[in-house]
């Protein structure tokens, strides 16, 4: 099993801990490597978004993961799985039934507490980017992301996240595909719901699950299933 948290690097101001992380990649660096930062100046979502929290109120994290095997194909999976322990764990009652928005959305009661970003080069290894909000009050986000953002509050410590995030991580990326896909849609945050979304064809429809692949199931209006994988659709909650 990959224990996350050694080397660690830590850095009080960067561009992006996953940049940090790449880099660290490319000269070798271990698996199980990882880098946080107290404040980053370019921390990336996904589709480009950017990824802003307040100096020291958030866990920016990214680990390395290698080499990559077939048994981490479900890794976009795998990963808001071990954030959402990790959140409940440390966030106690303030944290109750955290859900993930798939592909990369962590929700506690409907509101987005953590993403993640995971950029690869196979077979050779895996760059796991986390953000979670753990102690930033509302006024503290920018005023577009005051809704939905929000974090896990409570008596949460950066520290106390990084450290259930490496354990939970650990366990999750090695997880068995059957318990991974088990445990993902059980904390399904779409299942069910009307979505659209943009890419090489636009739609709508509702979604009924994720497949063996990990990919977002939706059936549309005219009854057609459609298997969505996340490099291809922009996904929006059309409720």
């Amino acid at each position: 099993m990959t224990r996350f948290g050694a080397p660690h690097l830590h850095l009080q101001r960067t561009d992006s801990t996953n940049e940090r992380a790449r880099e660290l990649a490319l000269a070798g660096a271990p698996s199980g490597a990882i880098v946080t930062a107290a404040e980053q100046t370019a921390g990336r979502g996904r589709a480009g978004r950017v990824w802003s929290a307040p100096p020291g109120g958030g866990l920016l994290f990214s680990a390395l993961l290698r080499p990559l095997e077939l048994a981490h194909r479900l890794l976009p999976l795998a990963v808001p799985l071990a954030v959402c322990e990790a959140v409940e764990s440390v966030g106690g009652a303030a944290s109750p039934g955290c859900l993930v928005k798939w592909p990369n959305d962590v929700w506690i009661e409907g509101r987005k507490v953590a993403g993640v970003l995971i950029e690869a080069r196979p077979p050779e290894w895996a760059v796991i980017g986390v953000g979670v909000n753990v102690a930033i009050a509302d006024d503290e986000f920018p005023p577009d992301l005051r809704w939905p953002a929000t974090s896990i509050g409570a008596e949460a410590t950066v520290g106390a996240a990084r450290e259930a995030l490496c354990r939970e991580l650990g366990r999750w990326v090695e997880a068995a595909e059957a318990d991974v896909l088990a445990a993902f849609r059980e904390r399904d945050a779409l299942a069910g719901r009307e979505v659209g979304w943009e890419g090489a064809e636009r739609g709508a429809g509702r979604a009924t699950g994720v497949d063996e692949r990990g990919n977002l199931v939706v059936e549309t209006q005219d009854g057609e299933e459609l298997h969505l994988g996340s490099g291809e659709v922009s996904l929006r909650l059309d409720d």
